[in-house]
């Protein structure tokens, strides 16, 4: 399968998993460090991961979707963190960079699970 097949279904899996399925549960629970919100959040993009790479390496897989579950879940919390403590709206500039900084920090998530997944 091509790079730009495996790019194309991480970035499908991400608009699921970050648009379409996250919860009003999910979105505001994630700055609550350990929160099942977020971490159900975390777990629905590993296992959009896992399902991305299943049918390659079972095993990698397993190990993407750990780690993409661990980076999501975190990165996450800092930007709930960091728009609360400042008391940031989508009316602000600083809120918006921090939610594009969010979703860039998840998009190089793949290109670094893509690099290992290839390396293979």
């Amino acid at each position: 399968m091509s790079v730009l097949w495996i790019i194309t279904l991480f970035l499908l899996k991400h608009f699921i998993a970050d648009f379409v399925l996250q919860t009003q549960y999910q979105f505001s629970h994630k700055g609550i460090y350990g929160h099942r919100g977020g971490v159900l959040h975390a777990f629905i993009h590993a296992l959009g991961t896992a399902l991305v790479l299943f049918l390659f390496s079972w095993k990698f897989a397993l190990l993407a979707a750990l780690a993409d579950g661990i980076v999501h879940y975190h990165v996450d919390w800092v930007k709930s963190n960091l728009i609360s403590h400042y008391k940031l709206t989508e009316k602000e500039r600083w809120f918006w960079i921090i939610f594009g900084l969010d979703q860039l920090i998840h998009e190089l998530t793949y290109v670094v699970i893509i690099f290992f997944f290839l390396s293979i």
